[in-house]
């Protein structure tokens, strides 16, 4: 499926990060390459939910939305991240316990629509990748913050 699945185990357990996963007001913050969270459904994370953002560098940035596809609290959420007239994006999260107190999750990514879609080399591929590991690292930052302010 994904050009890119890229996984961190992060300290804190896997209800503790999902809850990030379910704030659509904290994509900006940890999703690289989203600029700007506009609205977000109050119904997020519900099948069908979206959340309106602006992604890429101003004044070239693009408004688009993403709809969640499935929700499996606190194991699993896809989402249709779109960003139009690049494409849209499949974007599969899988949160598994390690232990008590920690998750493995694992962040699989794949162009499903768009130019974007046909437009595939190693080069892409390279910075997809470091771009998800890049937004791991920033979940993980927010979630164990989170533990330490509870």
């Amino acid at each position: 499926m994904a050009v890119a699945i890229v996984e961190k185990v992060i300290e804190a357990p896997p209800q503790q990060v999902f809850d990030v996963l379910a704030d659509g007001w904290t994509y900006s913050d940890w999703v690289v390459g989203t600029a700007h969270v506009r609205d977000v459904d109050d119904a997020w994370p519900r099948v069908g939910s979206q959340l309106h953002h602006r992604a890429g560098p101003w004044p070239f940035s693009l408004q688009d939305s993403s709809t969640v596809l499935v929700c499996e609290p606190p194991s699993k959420m896809v989402i249709k991240a779109g960003l139009w007239p690049a494409g849209e994006a499949i974007v599969v999260f899988t949160l598994e316990p390690v232990g008590d107190h920690a998750t493995r999750v694992r962040i699989g990514e794949d162009f499903a629509a768009g130019p974007l879609r046909w437009v595939r080399n190693k080069l892409n591929d390279l910075v997809l990748h470091q771009r998800n590991k890049e937004t791991l690292n920033r979940l993980s930052d927010i979630a164990t913050r989170q533990k330490a302010d509870r």
